[in-house]
Protein backbone atom coordinates (compact mmCIF):
# COMPACT_ATOMS: atom_id res chain seq x y z
CA UNK A 1 0.00 0.00 0.00
CA UNK A 2 1.35 3.78 -0.84
CA UNK A 3 1.83 5.71 2.46
CA UNK A 4 0.34 8.59 0.43
CA UNK A 5 -3.24 7.31 -0.46
CA UNK A 6 -4.66 9.77 1.71
CA UNK A 7 -3.87 13.39 1.88
CA UNK A 8 -2.76 14.78 5.44
CA UNK A 9 -4.02 18.38 5.19
CA UNK A 10 -7.36 18.80 7.00
CA UNK A 11 -9.07 17.09 9.96
CA UNK A 12 -9.63 13.68 8.06
CA UNK A 13 -7.31 11.91 5.28
CA UNK A 14 -8.92 12.23 1.93
CA UNK A 15 -9.26 8.97 0.14
CA UNK A 16 -7.52 9.47 -3.64
CA UNK A 17 -9.09 8.73 -7.09
CA UNK A 18 -8.10 6.74 -10.34
CA UNK A 19 -7.38 10.11 -11.73
CA UNK A 20 -4.52 11.05 -8.67
CA UNK A 21 -3.08 8.44 -9.80
CA UNK A 22 -1.54 9.16 -13.19
CA UNK A 23 1.66 7.33 -14.11
CA UNK A 24 5.08 8.97 -14.84
CA UNK A 25 8.18 7.97 -14.97
CA UNK A 26 9.41 9.50 -11.58
CA UNK A 27 6.91 6.24 -10.28
CA UNK A 28 8.09 3.30 -9.02
CA UNK A 29 8.39 0.87 -11.48
CA UNK A 30 6.12 -1.66 -9.91
CA UNK A 31 3.57 1.00 -10.19
CA UNK A 32 4.39 2.11 -14.02
CA UNK A 33 4.50 -1.65 -14.85
CA UNK A 34 0.84 -2.23 -13.13
CA UNK A 35 -1.56 -4.07 -16.36
CA UNK A 36 -3.95 -1.93 -17.75
CA UNK A 37 -6.52 -4.11 -18.96
CA UNK A 38 -6.83 -8.04 -18.43
CA UNK A 39 -4.69 -8.64 -21.51
CA UNK A 40 -2.11 -7.65 -19.68
CA UNK A 41 -2.47 -9.45 -16.52
CA UNK A 42 0.08 -12.87 -16.38
CA UNK A 43 -0.83 -15.90 -13.67
CA UNK A 44 -4.18 -16.16 -12.12
CA UNK A 45 -6.00 -18.13 -15.28
CA UNK A 46 -8.37 -19.53 -12.60
CA UNK A 47 -9.52 -15.97 -10.86
CA UNK A 48 -9.87 -14.64 -14.64
CA UNK A 49 -11.48 -17.80 -16.95
CA UNK A 50 -14.31 -17.15 -18.92
CA UNK A 51 -17.52 -16.10 -16.87
CA UNK A 52 -15.46 -15.79 -13.52
CA UNK A 53 -16.75 -13.15 -10.91
CA UNK A 54 -13.70 -10.84 -12.26
CA UNK A 55 -14.28 -11.51 -15.82
CA UNK A 56 -18.47 -10.38 -15.06
CA UNK A 57 -17.22 -7.20 -12.88
CA UNK A 58 -15.02 -6.44 -15.65
CA UNK A 59 -18.19 -6.66 -18.18
CA UNK A 60 -20.03 -4.82 -16.49
CA UNK A 61 -23.31 -5.73 -18.50
CA UNK A 62 -25.73 -6.08 -16.48
CA UNK A 63 -25.35 -4.62 -12.76
CA UNK A 64 -27.49 -7.99 -11.64
CA UNK A 65 -25.71 -10.93 -13.17
CA UNK A 66 -21.73 -8.75 -11.82
CA UNK A 67 -21.04 -9.60 -8.14
CA UNK A 68 -21.21 -6.70 -5.74
CA UNK A 69 -18.81 -7.17 -3.52
CA UNK A 70 -15.20 -9.20 -4.58
CA UNK A 71 -12.69 -10.15 -1.67
CA UNK A 72 -9.43 -10.68 -3.21
CA UNK A 73 -7.07 -13.14 -1.18
CA UNK A 74 -3.70 -13.80 -1.62
CA UNK A 75 0.67 -13.65 -1.00
CA UNK A 76 1.97 -9.97 -1.41
CA UNK A 77 2.67 -9.45 -4.99
CA UNK A 78 0.40 -11.28 -6.65
CA UNK A 79 -2.05 -8.76 -8.63
CA UNK A 80 -4.56 -7.58 -6.10
CA UNK A 81 -4.69 -4.29 -6.31
CA UNK A 82 -3.70 -4.39 -9.82
CA UNK A 83 -6.96 -6.72 -10.51
CA UNK A 84 -9.15 -3.73 -8.92
CA UNK A 85 -7.46 -1.29 -11.05
CA UNK A 86 -8.52 -2.80 -13.91
CA UNK A 87 -11.77 -3.58 -12.51
CA UNK A 88 -12.17 0.24 -12.13
CA UNK A 89 -11.03 1.22 -15.23
CA UNK A 90 -13.60 -0.67 -17.08
CA UNK A 91 -16.77 1.25 -18.19
CA UNK A 92 -17.46 4.47 -16.43
CA UNK A 93 -16.92 4.00 -13.36
CA UNK A 94 -15.57 6.03 -10.02
CA UNK A 95 -12.38 4.40 -8.53
CA UNK A 96 -11.84 5.30 -4.87
CA UNK A 97 -8.98 3.94 -2.93
CA UNK A 98 -9.16 3.55 1.07
CA UNK A 99 -6.10 2.04 2.86
CA UNK A 100 -7.35 0.08 5.78
CA UNK A 101 -4.63 1.09 8.28
CA UNK A 102 -5.47 4.82 7.69
CA UNK A 103 -9.45 5.51 7.81
CA UNK A 104 -11.87 4.72 10.00
CA UNK A 105 -15.43 4.42 9.98
CA UNK A 106 -16.04 8.57 9.53
CA UNK A 107 -14.01 8.03 6.38
CA UNK A 108 -15.94 4.59 5.00
CA UNK A 109 -19.25 6.88 5.54
CA UNK A 110 -18.27 9.56 3.60
CA UNK A 111 -16.78 7.45 0.66
CA UNK A 112 -20.04 5.62 0.74
CA UNK A 113 -22.08 9.19 0.84
CA UNK A 114 -20.22 10.53 -1.82
CA UNK A 115 -20.78 7.52 -3.88
CA UNK A 116 -24.44 7.45 -3.56
CA UNK A 117 -24.75 11.05 -4.16
CA UNK A 118 -23.27 10.17 -7.41
CA UNK A 119 -24.70 7.04 -8.28
CA UNK A 120 -28.25 9.64 -8.03
CA UNK A 121 -27.30 12.09 -9.71
CA UNK A 122 -25.58 11.05 -12.60
CA UNK A 123 -25.62 7.35 -12.45
CA UNK A 124 -21.77 7.20 -12.05
CA UNK A 125 -21.06 4.21 -10.13
CA UNK A 126 -18.16 3.76 -7.85
CA UNK A 127 -15.76 1.04 -7.44
CA UNK A 128 -14.09 1.25 -3.62
CA UNK A 129 -10.63 -0.19 -3.25
CA UNK A 130 -9.63 -1.70 0.04
CA UNK A 131 -6.73 -2.83 0.71
CA UNK A 132 -5.46 -4.98 3.97
CA UNK A 133 -9.43 -5.39 4.52
CA UNK A 134 -8.14 -7.37 7.57
CA UNK A 135 -7.07 -4.30 9.66
CA UNK A 136 -10.39 -3.18 9.71
CA UNK A 137 -11.93 -3.23 12.81
CA UNK A 138 -15.62 -5.10 13.18
CA UNK A 139 -17.47 -1.83 13.38
CA UNK A 140 -16.03 -0.63 10.63
CA UNK A 141 -16.68 -4.00 8.87
CA UNK A 142 -20.15 -3.48 9.65
CA UNK A 143 -19.95 0.13 8.46
CA UNK A 144 -19.61 -1.57 4.58
CA UNK A 145 -23.09 -3.76 4.83
CA UNK A 146 -25.25 -1.61 3.94
CA UNK A 147 -23.73 -0.09 0.66
CA UNK A 148 -22.79 -3.57 -0.57
CA UNK A 149 -26.05 -4.70 0.62
CA UNK A 150 -27.68 -2.24 -2.02
CA UNK A 151 -24.83 -1.66 -4.46
CA UNK A 152 -23.98 1.60 -3.63
CA UNK A 153 -20.59 0.68 -4.15
CA UNK A 154 -18.88 -2.15 -6.27
CA UNK A 155 -16.72 -3.21 -3.25
CA UNK A 156 -13.53 -5.16 -4.18
CA UNK A 157 -11.01 -5.93 -1.09
CA UNK A 158 -7.95 -7.04 -1.12
CA UNK A 159 -6.40 -9.29 1.94
CA UNK A 160 -3.16 -11.44 2.63
CA UNK A 161 -4.96 -13.34 5.68
CA UNK A 162 -7.38 -15.89 5.23
CA UNK A 163 -10.59 -13.96 5.30
CA UNK A 164 -12.99 -16.50 6.86
CA UNK A 165 -10.76 -15.33 9.90
CA UNK A 166 -10.66 -11.96 9.23
CA UNK A 167 -13.60 -10.74 8.06
CA UNK A 168 -16.90 -10.76 9.30
CA UNK A 169 -19.04 -13.17 8.66
CA UNK A 170 -21.95 -10.58 7.18
CA UNK A 171 -19.65 -9.34 5.37
CA UNK A 172 -18.66 -12.57 3.46
CA UNK A 173 -21.77 -14.09 2.74
CA UNK A 174 -22.10 -10.87 0.46
CA UNK A 175 -19.35 -11.39 -0.88
CA UNK A 176 -17.27 -13.60 -3.45
CA UNK A 177 -13.84 -14.74 -2.08
CA UNK A 178 -11.45 -15.53 -5.20
CA UNK A 179 -7.82 -17.08 -3.84
CA UNK A 180 -5.13 -15.36 -6.04
CA UNK A 181 -2.56 -17.69 -5.99
CA UNK A 182 1.37 -17.25 -6.30
CA UNK A 183 2.92 -16.64 -10.00
CA UNK A 184 4.14 -19.27 -12.00
CA UNK A 185 8.22 -18.66 -12.73
CA UNK A 186 7.29 -18.03 -16.21
CA UNK A 187 4.27 -15.52 -15.73
CA UNK A 188 7.18 -13.92 -13.32
CA UNK A 189 9.89 -14.10 -16.14
CA UNK A 190 7.16 -12.39 -18.50
CA UNK A 191 7.09 -9.59 -15.85
CA UNK A 192 10.81 -8.92 -16.24
CA UNK A 193 11.11 -8.89 -20.07
CA UNK A 194 8.06 -6.50 -20.46
CA UNK A 195 9.64 -4.10 -17.52
CA UNK A 196 13.05 -4.01 -19.04
CA UNK A 197 11.03 -3.39 -22.69
CA UNK A 198 8.32 -1.44 -22.10
CA UNK A 199 8.71 2.57 -22.71
CA UNK A 200 6.74 2.82 -19.20
CA UNK A 201 9.28 0.60 -17.75
CA UNK A 202 13.38 0.62 -18.12
CA UNK A 203 12.44 1.04 -22.29
CA UNK A 204 15.79 -1.01 -22.65
CA UNK A 205 17.97 1.07 -21.03
CA UNK A 206 19.33 -1.94 -19.52
CA UNK A 207 20.10 -6.07 -20.05
CA UNK A 208 19.81 -8.40 -17.67
CA UNK A 209 22.40 -11.69 -17.71
CA UNK A 210 21.04 -15.22 -17.45
CA UNK A 211 22.62 -15.23 -13.93
CA UNK A 212 21.39 -12.05 -12.48
CA UNK A 213 17.65 -13.23 -14.15
CA UNK A 214 17.42 -16.34 -12.10
CA UNK A 215 18.55 -14.49 -8.84
CA UNK A 216 16.21 -12.06 -9.29
CA UNK A 217 13.55 -14.73 -9.66
CA UNK A 218 14.65 -16.37 -6.52
CA UNK A 219 15.10 -13.33 -4.40
CA UNK A 220 11.57 -12.23 -4.86
CA UNK A 221 9.78 -15.39 -3.87
CA UNK A 222 7.26 -15.48 -6.06
CA UNK A 223 6.51 -11.25 -5.18
CA UNK A 224 5.96 -9.43 -8.86
CA UNK A 225 6.36 -6.40 -6.90
CA UNK A 226 8.91 -7.08 -4.71
CA UNK A 227 10.70 -8.44 -8.07
CA UNK A 228 10.40 -4.86 -10.32
CA UNK A 229 11.42 -3.56 -7.31
CA UNK A 230 14.42 -5.28 -7.02
CA UNK A 231 14.93 -4.92 -10.84
CA UNK A 232 14.66 -1.35 -10.54
CA UNK A 233 17.53 -0.71 -8.06
CA UNK A 234 19.96 -2.59 -10.00
CA UNK A 235 18.83 -0.95 -13.23
CA UNK A 236 20.09 2.00 -11.13
CA UNK A 237 23.28 0.48 -9.96
CA UNK A 238 24.16 -0.45 -13.41
CA UNK A 239 23.62 3.14 -15.14
CA UNK A 240 25.61 4.50 -11.93
CA UNK A 241 28.75 2.38 -13.07
CA UNK A 242 27.95 3.35 -16.89
CA UNK A 243 27.60 -0.16 -17.63
CA UNK A 244 24.47 -1.38 -19.72
CA UNK A 245 24.27 -4.78 -18.16
CA UNK A 246 22.74 -6.11 -14.79
CA UNK A 247 24.80 -8.99 -13.50
CA UNK A 248 24.18 -11.42 -10.47
CA UNK A 249 27.07 -9.03 -8.45
CA UNK A 250 25.32 -6.21 -9.25
CA UNK A 251 21.86 -7.34 -8.10
CA UNK A 252 23.27 -8.55 -5.10
CA UNK A 253 25.06 -4.96 -4.12
CA UNK A 254 21.59 -3.10 -5.26
CA UNK A 255 19.20 -5.06 -3.21
CA UNK A 256 21.58 -5.78 -0.53
CA UNK A 257 21.33 -10.10 -0.53
CA UNK A 258 23.63 -12.59 -1.31
CA UNK A 259 22.76 -13.56 -5.29
CA UNK A 260 22.97 -17.80 -3.56
CA UNK A 261 23.45 -20.35 -6.24
CA UNK A 262 20.55 -22.59 -6.12
CA UNK A 263 18.78 -23.72 -9.23
CA UNK A 264 15.36 -25.36 -8.15
CA UNK A 265 15.71 -27.61 -10.52
CA UNK A 266 19.35 -28.59 -11.04
CA UNK A 267 21.88 -29.93 -8.13
CA UNK A 268 22.16 -27.10 -5.54
CA UNK A 269 17.84 -27.87 -5.11
CA UNK A 270 18.27 -31.63 -4.48
CA UNK A 271 21.97 -31.05 -2.56
CA UNK A 272 20.27 -28.54 -0.04
CA UNK A 273 17.44 -30.53 0.07
CA UNK A 274 18.85 -33.99 0.52
CA UNK A 275 21.28 -32.25 3.18
CA UNK A 276 18.32 -31.04 5.14
CA UNK A 277 16.06 -33.95 5.39
CA UNK A 278 19.52 -36.01 6.76
CA UNK A 279 20.16 -33.10 9.65
CA UNK A 280 16.66 -33.69 10.78
CA UNK A 281 17.19 -37.10 10.72
CA UNK A 282 20.18 -37.20 12.37
CA UNK A 283 18.87 -34.52 15.02
CA UNK A 284 21.62 -31.54 13.83
CA UNK A 285 19.26 -28.45 14.83
CA UNK A 286 21.43 -26.09 13.58
CA UNK A 287 22.05 -27.39 10.55
CA UNK A 288 18.81 -28.17 9.52
CA UNK A 289 17.64 -24.46 10.19
CA UNK A 290 20.76 -23.85 7.82
CA UNK A 291 19.27 -25.61 5.39
CA UNK A 292 15.79 -24.31 6.05
CA UNK A 293 17.09 -21.01 5.55
CA UNK A 294 18.55 -22.04 2.59
CA UNK A 295 15.74 -22.67 0.85
CA UNK A 296 13.45 -19.76 2.46
CA UNK A 297 16.47 -17.09 1.30
CA UNK A 298 16.58 -18.65 -1.97
CA UNK A 299 13.25 -18.33 -3.21
CA UNK A 300 12.38 -22.22 -2.77
CA UNK A 301 8.76 -22.86 -3.14
CA UNK A 302 7.53 -22.85 0.69
CA UNK A 303 4.85 -25.46 0.67
CA UNK A 304 7.40 -27.73 -1.20
CA UNK A 305 9.48 -27.22 1.90
CA UNK A 306 6.48 -27.87 4.52
CA UNK A 307 6.07 -31.01 2.02
CA UNK A 308 9.35 -32.53 3.05
CA UNK A 309 8.94 -31.53 6.69
CA UNK A 310 5.52 -33.35 7.01
CA UNK A 311 7.14 -36.55 5.89
CA UNK A 312 10.10 -36.17 7.93
CA UNK A 313 7.74 -35.90 10.74
CA UNK A 314 6.49 -39.64 9.67
CA UNK A 315 9.71 -41.07 8.95
CA UNK A 316 12.09 -39.93 10.90
CA UNK A 317 10.05 -39.67 14.28
CA UNK A 318 7.53 -41.88 14.06
CA UNK A 319 5.81 -43.05 16.74
CA UNK A 320 8.75 -41.91 18.93
CA UNK A 321 6.86 -38.58 19.66
CA UNK A 322 3.45 -38.90 17.46
CA UNK A 323 3.19 -35.26 18.36
CA UNK A 324 5.95 -34.18 15.74
CA UNK A 325 3.28 -35.27 12.67
CA UNK A 326 0.79 -33.20 14.17
CA UNK A 327 3.37 -30.19 14.58
CA UNK A 328 4.35 -30.85 10.91
CA UNK A 329 1.06 -30.99 9.75
CA UNK A 330 0.26 -28.00 11.50
CA UNK A 331 3.01 -25.56 10.24
CA UNK A 332 2.23 -26.95 6.52
CA UNK A 333 -1.45 -25.72 6.84
CA UNK A 334 -0.38 -22.05 8.65
CA UNK A 335 1.91 -22.01 5.59
CA UNK A 336 -0.85 -22.27 3.13
CA UNK A 337 -2.81 -19.66 5.24
CA UNK A 338 -0.07 -17.09 6.16
CA UNK A 339 2.26 -17.47 3.05
CA UNK A 340 5.30 -15.28 3.31
CA UNK A 341 7.78 -14.46 5.21
CA UNK A 342 5.33 -15.12 8.25
CA UNK A 343 5.04 -18.91 7.19
CA UNK A 344 8.83 -18.93 8.30
CA UNK A 345 7.92 -19.13 11.64
CA UNK A 346 5.50 -22.29 12.09
CA UNK A 347 8.40 -23.66 9.56
CA UNK A 348 10.92 -23.23 11.94
CA UNK A 349 9.37 -24.66 15.07
CA UNK A 350 8.61 -28.06 13.14
CA UNK A 351 12.01 -28.28 11.88
CA UNK A 352 13.03 -27.49 15.58
CA UNK A 353 10.80 -29.99 17.14
CA UNK A 354 11.36 -32.93 14.65
CA UNK A 355 15.49 -32.49 14.79
CA UNK A 356 15.58 -32.57 18.04
CA UNK A 357 12.57 -35.64 18.78
CA UNK A 358 13.85 -39.10 19.33
CA UNK A 359 14.16 -41.00 16.17
CA UNK A 360 12.61 -44.26 14.80
CA UNK A 361 11.32 -45.28 11.58
CA UNK A 362 9.93 -48.42 12.58
CA UNK A 363 6.11 -47.65 11.65
CA UNK A 364 6.50 -47.01 8.36
CA UNK A 365 9.75 -49.82 7.62
CA UNK A 366 6.43 -52.12 8.80
CA UNK A 367 4.35 -51.23 6.06
CA UNK A 368 7.06 -51.40 3.31
CA UNK A 369 7.44 -54.76 4.67
CA UNK A 370 3.94 -55.31 4.79
CA UNK A 371 3.33 -54.13 0.79
CA UNK A 372 6.45 -56.21 -0.13
CA UNK A 373 4.58 -59.25 1.09
CA UNK A 374 1.21 -58.25 -1.02
CA UNK A 375 3.41 -57.96 -3.97
CA UNK A 376 4.65 -61.12 -3.55
CA UNK A 377 1.50 -62.61 -3.54
CA UNK A 378 1.35 -63.69 0.83
CA UNK A 379 -2.02 -63.37 2.34
CA UNK A 380 -4.28 -66.24 1.61
CA UNK A 381 -7.23 -64.34 2.31
CA UNK A 382 -9.52 -62.93 4.93
CA UNK A 383 -10.47 -65.66 7.84
CA UNK A 384 -14.42 -65.97 7.76
CA UNK A 385 -14.64 -65.24 11.04
CA UNK A 386 -13.61 -61.62 10.25
CA UNK A 387 -15.98 -61.51 6.52
CA UNK A 388 -18.61 -59.06 6.19
CA UNK A 389 -22.07 -60.84 7.74
CA UNK A 390 -24.38 -57.63 6.89
CA UNK A 391 -25.90 -59.45 4.03
CA UNK A 392 -28.99 -62.24 3.20
CA UNK A 393 -26.95 -65.44 3.21
CA UNK A 394 -23.81 -64.22 4.98
CA UNK A 395 -24.53 -66.79 7.62
CA UNK A 396 -24.78 -70.03 5.85
CA UNK A 397 -21.36 -69.05 4.13
CA UNK A 398 -19.84 -69.22 7.42
CA UNK A 399 -19.19 -65.27 7.27
CA UNK A 400 -19.02 -63.48 10.65
CA UNK A 401 -19.95 -66.59 12.98
CA UNK A 402 -17.33 -67.21 15.08
CA UNK A 403 -16.17 -63.52 15.45
CA UNK A 404 -15.52 -62.36 18.76
CA UNK A 405 -16.48 -58.42 19.89
CA UNK A 406 -13.08 -57.37 21.48
CA UNK A 407 -15.09 -54.65 23.72
CA UNK A 408 -16.54 -57.41 25.48
CA UNK A 409 -13.34 -58.56 26.86
CA UNK A 410 -12.36 -57.53 30.21
CA UNK A 411 -9.58 -55.24 28.64
CA UNK A 412 -10.65 -54.72 25.04
CA UNK A 413 -8.10 -56.86 23.53
CA UNK A 414 -9.61 -60.74 22.56
CA UNK A 415 -7.75 -63.78 21.34
CA UNK A 416 -8.77 -64.79 17.78
CA UNK A 417 -7.14 -64.94 14.69
CA UNK A 418 -6.32 -61.63 12.23
CA UNK A 419 -3.89 -62.05 10.07
CA UNK A 420 -4.48 -64.43 6.35
CA UNK A 421 -3.94 -67.78 7.66
CA UNK A 422 -0.61 -67.39 5.60
CA UNK A 423 1.08 -65.21 8.04
CA UNK A 424 -0.25 -65.89 11.22
CA UNK A 425 2.44 -64.79 13.79
CA UNK A 426 4.32 -62.44 11.46
CA UNK A 427 5.78 -59.38 12.76
CA UNK A 428 6.20 -56.13 10.65
CA UNK A 429 5.93 -53.97 13.54
CA UNK A 430 9.48 -53.88 15.51
CA UNK A 431 9.40 -50.77 18.33
CA UNK A 432 12.42 -49.13 18.54
CA UNK A 433 13.55 -47.93 22.25
CA UNK A 434 13.50 -44.31 21.86
CA UNK A 435 11.26 -42.03 23.56
CA UNK A 436 7.64 -42.42 23.25
CA UNK A 437 7.97 -45.73 21.58
CA UNK A 438 9.81 -48.02 24.60
CA UNK A 439 6.13 -47.94 26.02
CA UNK A 440 4.87 -48.48 22.86
CA UNK A 441 7.28 -51.63 22.24
CA UNK A 442 6.02 -52.88 25.73
CA UNK A 443 2.59 -52.49 24.67
CA UNK A 444 2.82 -54.32 21.14
CA UNK A 445 4.21 -57.29 23.29
CA UNK A 446 1.24 -57.81 25.27
CA UNK A 447 -1.21 -57.60 22.74
CA UNK A 448 0.69 -59.82 20.97
CA UNK A 449 0.90 -62.16 23.62
CA UNK A 450 -3.08 -62.06 24.17
CA UNK A 451 -4.23 -62.02 20.40
CA UNK A 452 -1.88 -65.33 19.91
CA UNK A 453 -3.09 -66.82 23.20
CA UNK A 454 -5.56 -69.60 23.20
CA UNK A 455 -7.98 -68.45 26.27
CA UNK A 456 -7.81 -64.17 26.02
CA UNK A 457 -5.83 -63.68 29.11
Amino acid sequence: MDEDLFSLGGDAPTPRTLSDRNVDHRAPLAVRMRPRSLEEIVGQQSALEAGSPLRRLVAADDSRTSPSSVILWGPPGTGKTTLAYVVAQSGDREFVEVSAVLAGVKDIRAVVDQARSRLRTIGRETVLFIDEVHRFSKSQQDALLPSVENRWVTLVAATTENPYFSVISPLLSRSIVLTLEPLERSDLSTLVDRALSDERGLGDSVTLTDDAREALLRLGGGDARKILTSLEAAAAAALLKDSREIDAQTLAQAVNRAALRYDRGGDQHYDVTSAFIKSMRGSDVDASLHYLAQMIESGEDPRFIARRVVIAAGEEVGMADPSALQVAVAAMQAVQMLGMPEGRIPLAQAVVHIATAPKSNASYRALDAAIADVREGRGSGVPSHLRDAHYAGAEKLGHGTEYRYAHDAPHGVVAQQYPPDDLVGVDYYHPKGHGNEAQTSRRVDALRRILRSGDGT
